[in-house]
């Protein structure tokens, strides 16, 4: 019901970037992505607002698609907030 994504390198980006691909093409569902440890995700997230963003590659809802968290509590937070606005709710 969540993609929770950990520290990782290439192939965890890379599985990462791909959900939230398919997302924003809108060719899946919404779901909640969470990337857990802000020390070691916050580099990327703010190269993604400072350069990406300023190529127009990305647009400011496109940050929407993900949160950057650093607790488990928080992550799971997350994703209540995330079904509190469906009819849906996950199974946990």
């Amino acid at each position: 019901q969540g993609f929770i994504v950990l520290p990782g390198g290439f192939g965890t980006m890379d599985e990462m970037f791909e959900a939230i691909t398919l997302i924003q093409t809108e060719k899946i569902g919404q779901f909640p992505i969470i990337m857990v440890g802000k020390d070691y995700w916050q580099g990327l997230f703010d190269w993604i607002k400072k350069v990406v963003m300023k190529e127009n590659n990305v647009s400011e809802k496109d940050l929407e698609l993900f949160q950057l968290v650093e607790t488990a509590d928080e992550a799971v937070e997350q994703i209540n907030s995330f079904y509190s606005k469906y009819i849906l709710s996950p199974n946990f």
